[in-house]
């Protein structure tokens, strides 16, 4: 597979030419698109429009094929101009940018019907947050769709699987309404402090109510950002501004760009115990849904104030209006919520400590027409053949590629899962080193996609960041992610891709100190046994265990009944064990025993397990 970039979609029909300067060359050596154009002879109306074939079918019928630049505007051919469908409110500014290169047509408030009905004319499709752009959407656009173009940042309404299996690109506006959200956060911070919405409503109601809304003061007190991404860091600038000491919780946040804006990284615990005031901005996943529950909130100093203009799910919201209750929390203020609008009976929206917005973060005309631009120059670059860097999902890989490294995929990523999660928090990972074993000369194999499978799994649990082979080394570099790679040539059977992959962890503390290498690394390898993922290596121990569901690792003394002790225990709790295997250094000292299980452990289970005698330290961990 080439490692060239190339341009992956067109809107007219192609033809052969003359030579000319060439815009798209493709060969048998040297292939780095996942779908091209079908070749027309004919001039009819129904050559008109594109229709999208598999690379592999290409090159089964021409040997090397140009196109070029003068092609386009040839007026032998159809009409070239793009269709795209806006089917929600867009800023002028992108109006115009669009329509300076396609036919527009502007159709807001469709139902899902009226939308599939449409489609098919189209060759883009650009939303909000209001339209759900499902299978059924694709397949109503039969192959003409190349590009959905989300304005905001979540993608929870694009089914980015379908549009992958469709060969069409998804794109988003992810730093467009940065300023926009942070200035709102602070807005929110003052206007609880100061009880700025609790008193206007009192005064509209014809009362003069002065000590009762007695605030609190912003200097000196301490603001925990709680991610520390753009809108974070642009938060914690703003409130440095405002007198108040900001310390940060975000594992991927560069120390550099923390410590150059005053603000120390902490850990999540650390944070939310220390601090007087804390700005949600993180995003939701499976990790961080209703993290700020009932066990979070016992944990924050009595009377703290909290803010969350990121996404509502990261909170528990019947725990907050227990902690609300109970003095816990003294205030929130808040612009969104898990359900949104959200009920009209809703205990934390009428609470009377409780400051709401409508999810306003990016409402402010500047955001609006910057998010307009940047999701029209978005789609606007795809359909000009190009990938974006905002590209959330990926072209699909050649058939007899991803055969080959199917299961390789699949092991880079829980490889890359597993490492996060064996990181303590506080620092966060910066710097990784993989190391491919192949029985192949190095140069042969193609690690973009290994590579990639890695970041994912490394990102993607404890951020909103959906990555691919488009995007991988884009977002590690946006995160401050160093990924270093090294291919060795050992005795393996040639037929096989990889042997194995090794991922180090450099620079960072380990929840599971086991895991740390002589060389101060976390350090773990995996191989494919059997056309599944296995772990067979946690620093100095060797193990056997399938990379699949729920895990726990113990290193224990190694004495016989440990596996039936650890397994009581956790079959008097209702946890069910599908596999259990010993590894160790030496006989009769230490061993890593590793336990899968098909539900998580509850908190008393693995307290248990924990107070074993020769239970040394343990990790759980979902893959």
């Amino acid at each position: 597979m080439a490692s060239s970039s190339a341009n992956a979609l067109f809107s007219s029909s192609l033809a052969p030419s003359t030579p000319k300067s060439p815009l798209l060359s493709i060969s048998n050596s040297s292939v780095s698109l996942n779908l091209l154009p079908t070749l027309h002879s004919s001039s009819s109306a129904s050559s008109s429009r594109c229709n999208f074939i598999p690379i592999r079918s290409v090159l089964k019928t021409v040997e090397t094929f140009e196109l070029h630049t003068s092609d386009l505007a040839d007026p032998t051919f159809p009409n070239t101009r793009s269709t795209i469908l806006v089917a929600e409110k867009l800023g002028e500014a992108g109006l115009k940018l669009l329509r300076s290169f396609g036919d527009v047509h502007c159709a807001y408030d469709l139902s899902p019907e009226q939308l599939c009905a449409k489609i098919s004319s189209c060759d883009a499709l650009i939303v909000r947050s209001g339209t759900t752009v499902n299978r059924q959407l694709f397949e109503a656009a039969k192959g003409r769709l190349k590009v959905v173009g989300r304005a905001g940042v979540g993608i929870d309404n694009v089914d980015l699987q379908a549009a992958t299996e469709f060969g069409c690109l998804v794109v988003n506006a992810p730093t467009a309404n940065t300023i926009a959200a942070a200035e709102h956060g602070i807005a929110l911070l003052t206007a609880m402090a100061r009880n700025v919405a609790q008193a206007d409503a009192s005064m509209k109601a014809g009362k003069w109510e002065r000590n009762k809304y007695v605030g609190v003061s912003l200097v000196g007190k301490t603001l925990a950002v709680m991610g520390f991404g753009k809108v974070g860091s642009e938060v914690a600038r703003r409130a440095k501004g405002l007198g108040m000491q900001v310390i940060a919780h975000d594992p991927y946040a560069p120390v550099d760009r923390a410590r150059a804006i005053g603000v120390e990284l902490v850990s999540f615990n650390q944070a939310i115990s220390t601090a007087d005031f804390i700005s949600l901005h993180m995003p939701l996943t499976p990790t961080t849904s209703k993290i700020f529950n009932d066990d979070t909130f016992a944990l924050m100093k009595k009377g703290a104030r909290l803010i969350n203009v990121a996404r509502g799910g990261v909170i528990d919201e019947d725990a907050l209006v227990r902690a609300l209750d109970s003095g816990v929390v003294a205030q929130a203020a808040l612009d969104v919520f898990a359900e949104e609008p959200p009920p009209k009976d809703s205990k934390l929206v009428q609470h009377k400590n409780v400051t709401v917005t409508p999810h306003l973060g990016a409402s402010t005309k500047e955001a609006q027409e910057g998010v307009a631009i940047e999701i029209a120059e978005a789609v606007v670059g795809a359909l000009n053949g190009e990938l974006s860097a905002t590209a959330v999902n990926a072209p699909m890989v050649a058939p007899e590629v991803l055969s080959e490294l199917a299961p390789y995929v699949v092991l880079a990523e829980k490889l890359g899962r597993l490492a996060v999660q064996l990181v303590a928090g506080g620092s966060g990972i910066k710097s990784i080193k993989v190391v491919y074993r192949t029985g192949r000369t190095p140069d042969d194999l193609d690690t973009r996609l290994l590579r990639a499978m890695i970041t994912k799994g490394i990102i993607e649990p404890i951020s909103d960041s959906h990555i691919n082979l488009v995007n991988a080394d884009f977002t590690a570099k946006q995160k401050g992610l160093r990924i270093s790679e090294e291919r060795v040539e050992v005795n393996a059977p040639p037929e096989f891709p990889v042997d194995s992959i090794q991922i180090l962890v450099s620079n960072v503390e380990s929840k599971f100190a086991s895991a740390v290498s002589e060389k101060g690394e976390v350090a773990i390898e995996g191989k494919v046994k059997y056309g599944v993922p296995h772990l067979t290596r946690v620093a100095s121990f060797n193990v056997d265990v399938s990379l699949e569901g729920k895990l726990i690792l113990c290193r224990q003394v190694d004495q016989p009944g440990m596996i039936g002790r650890v397994g009581s225990i956790l079959g008097e709790n209702n946890v069910n064990v599908n596999f259990m295997s010993v590894g160790r250094m030496t006989r009769k000292k230490r061993a890593i025993m590793a336990i899968g299980v098909d539900e998580e452990p509850n908190k008393e289970s693995l307290r248990k397990i924990g107070e074993v005698p020769a239970v040394e330290e343990f990790v759980f961990l979902d893959l």
